[in-house]
Order: structure tokens, then sequence, then C-alpha cells
């Protein structure tokens, strides 16, 4: 009996047939990282997704897909800046920026105007096709009549 039991198995005593269940444990562990942390799952699936990136591979990504949270592009827009300790510099600063902003303004104004006027242009040319169709379509009317 142990002939034949160690012929089908090739006589490799306590080996494993195949490789071990790598995968399965891969879905186990984000299902309970899903359910304990889903952040962390999260991340997990992103890092596997990209392929396995090594940590320089990674941050290159982040840093080129991400760069415009970096250098404080996150504060407040306007007004919020923190004081230099310099009255003068910090007026300065103040005015500048309410020049910029009424700039803006004056720009997005402008903008508006434009938008309006090429709509504007569109319903005339729109218009202009329209009555040439129907200049076309009483010109051909009486010869259909006939």
């Amino acid at each position: 009996m142990s002939t034949s039991a160690s012929a089908w198995n090739g006589n490799a005593a306590g080996q494993r047939c195949g490789r071990p269940p790598k995968r399965a444990l891969e879905i186990v562990g984000i299902v309970f990282a899903f359910i304990w942390f889903w952040p962390l799952a999260v991340a997990y699936i992103v890092w596997k997704v990209m392929g396995y990136p090594v940590p320089k591979d990674l941050r290159e990504f982040v840093e080129r897909n991400f760069a415009f949270l970096s250098e404080g592009s996150l504060r407040p827009a306007y007004g919020a800046h923190a004081p230099t300790g310099n009255s003068h510099f910090d007026e300065y600063r103040r005015a500048e920026l309410e020049r910029l902003e009424a700039e803006r303004r004056r720009l997005d104004e402008e903008a508006r105007d434009f938008a309006a006027f090429v709509e504007e242009l569109k319903r005339a040319k729109d218009r202009e096709e329209f009555d040439a169709y129907m200049r076309r379509r009483q010109a051909a009317e009486p010869t259909r009549e006939a």
C-alpha cells in the first residue's frame, strides 16, 4: 500500500501540490481591510492596479499627477495670508491682491460679453440660413404645384 501511495505523489513527502493559494489570501485580506480600515484597502488596490511600483516609482507618480497639492496650493485663495511682520509689505500685498482681483473680475465680465457676442453671431447665422431655406422653398413651391 505504501508503494502505491508513494507512486502517485512522486515520493514528495510533506510537499504541497502546486503553489500556495496566494490569490485567495489576498482577496480575504482585502475584504478584511475594507471592514477594518477601508483607506488601507483602497491604497492597496491602487498600488496593485499600478503594477506594484517600488517607492521611487510611486513617489514619481504622485509628484507627476498630484503636483497641484504641493507647495501651499491648498491655502485659501485671497486675503488669508499670514502676516510677514512688515506692515508696509503686508499693505502692498493686500493692495496688489485687490488689484488682481479687480482685474480678474474685469476679465470675467469681458469673457461673458464675448460669449454673448458669439451667441448673437450664431443666432444671426442661424436666422440667415433659415431665411435662405425659406426663400428656396418658396421659390420651388410654384414648380411643385404645376
